[in-house]
């Protein structure tokens, strides 16, 4: 066993509540528990969090909860009701993080504000996530990713050239820039109440945490700035899987039906294209293609020439003259592509973790500090630490029927 596995995380001691569905907030507070925290998911009585019905694709489970769910436990409660209030008000006082994600104005609705709570906890950081942020005229509105994706400007500058030719992202970014900034937010509120004694609130909107990120594509459409005439539209037209500026940059064909991703960032590297890949290095100083810029311009020409050089080649062999060459590449990879990648294995960056379908493959956190192994435990059933938790509270087992009978957990 490796010798990090009983060392202390940086999180041992912590403990999370968590209010939380979808993505945005089990994603961020995952990541807290693969630090080691104590997580409390609470869901509802019979149903759960509803990201457990998104698909059956893992043995059963569903795909992004399992993904987002390891290492936490499943605590059932109706906050709705009077006993369960009382039941979370216990764990809030036991806590020191409170993430919710509920719809906008719930968690005021239940007296969930960091106002209300920093009176009776004031050392509980509230770390509050939605679509769009206290405050504002957007404040109410429901978001969901891909509609964040759209109000974002992300669309605008993925998918094909074409007016209806735009493409959301393959996976849920929006939900994922907004997970990440709560899981940053939590830990410099943690490092904060070190130094002042007390807790404090991370408001995190999703559409500012998507925003963050496509900064580039705004500052290059900055002050209403035309692009350049090769651009056809601010900010950068969208150009499917190559670059919108830069060429070549993007997948080419090979000839035995693979595909090559590549991409080239300086005219040095446009001469090791020219003379070690494609073997024709007149090109190099072909009027033409001698800048990126007139590269990009003549994009369709220059494509036309790859391609039927590539044609001669299998994808294996054309990225063997890339790496020669020391140009960038990459395979494009489908999922069954990961799941067997090379350097993922030789990293040894797999693990296995429990689950109520059984032994299921898990990825290590990226960032992996080698002074500790991160925490790898199962994804729990719905309610499967109720009663442990109602016990450890200070409920006994009349209560705790009691409870279970009501429909209060």
């Amino acid at each position: 066993m490796n010798d990090t596995a009983f060392k202390p995380r940086p999180l041992d001691g912590i403990t999370v509540v968590s209010l939380e569905h979808a993505i945005a907030a089990p994603f961020c507070t995952r990541q807290l528990a693969d630090l080691g925290a104590r997580v409390i998911k609470i869901e509802r009585p019979g149903s759960g969090d509803f990201a457990r019905d998104y698909d059956e694709r893992v043995n059963g489970l569903a795909s992004h909860f399992v993904w987002t769910n390891r290492s936490k436990e499943s605590l059932t409660l109706n906050v709705k009701q009077p006993d369960a209030g009382e039941v979370l008000d216990k764990l809030l006082a036991t806590a020191d993080v409170l993430v919710q994600n509920l719809a906008p104005g719930a968690a005021q609705r239940m007296g969930l504000s960091f106002e209300a709570l920093h009176e009776r906890f004031p050392r509980l950081i509230v770390c509050d996530i939605s679509g769009y942020g206290e405050g504002g005229p957007y404040e109410q509105k429901k978001a969901y990713d891909l509609l964040i994706q759209s109000e974002g400007g992300f669309l605008s500058v993925t998918g094909g050239p074409g007016e209806n030719d735009m493409a959301k992202a393959g996976c849920s970014i929006a939900d994922i820039a907004a997970g990440m900034y709560a899981y940053t937010g939590v830990l410099s509120a943690l490092l904060l109440r070190d130094k002042t004694g007390e807790g404090s609130r991370i408001d995190v909107s999703m559409l500012e945490s998507l925003v963050e990120w496509m900064n580039y594509p705004m500052y290059y459409a900055f002050n209403g700035a035309a692009p350049p005439p090769r651009a056809g539209a601010a900010p950068p037209p969208r150009a499917g899987a190559a670059h919108a500026t830069i060429y070549p940059y993007g997948p080419f064909p090979a000839g035995d039906g693979g595909t090559v991703m590549l991409g080239l960032q300086n005219e040095r590297e446009w001469q090791q294209f020219c003379n070690k890949v494609l073997l024709q290095p007149e090109l190099a100083d072909d009027i033409r293609f001698n800048a990126n810029a007139r590269r990009s311009d003549n994009r369709a020409e220059l494509r036309a020439i790859i391609i039927e050089a590539f044609a001669r080649m299998s994808a294996d062999e054309v990225i063997a003259r890339l790496d020669a060459a020391s140009i960038a590449n990459a395979h494009v990879n489908d999922m069954a592509g990961v799941w067997a990648h090379p350097q993922l294995k030789a990293r040894d960056r797999w693990r296995e973790v429990d689950s109520p379908a059984g032994k299921l493959p898990a990825l290590l956190p990226p960032g992996r500090n080698l002074a500790f192994e991160p925490r790898m435990d199962p994804v729990p059933h719905l309610g499967e630490h109720t009663d442990s938790l109602l016990n450890e509270l200070g409920y006994g087992a009349t209560d705790i029927q009691r409870l279970h009978q009501q429909g209060a957990v």
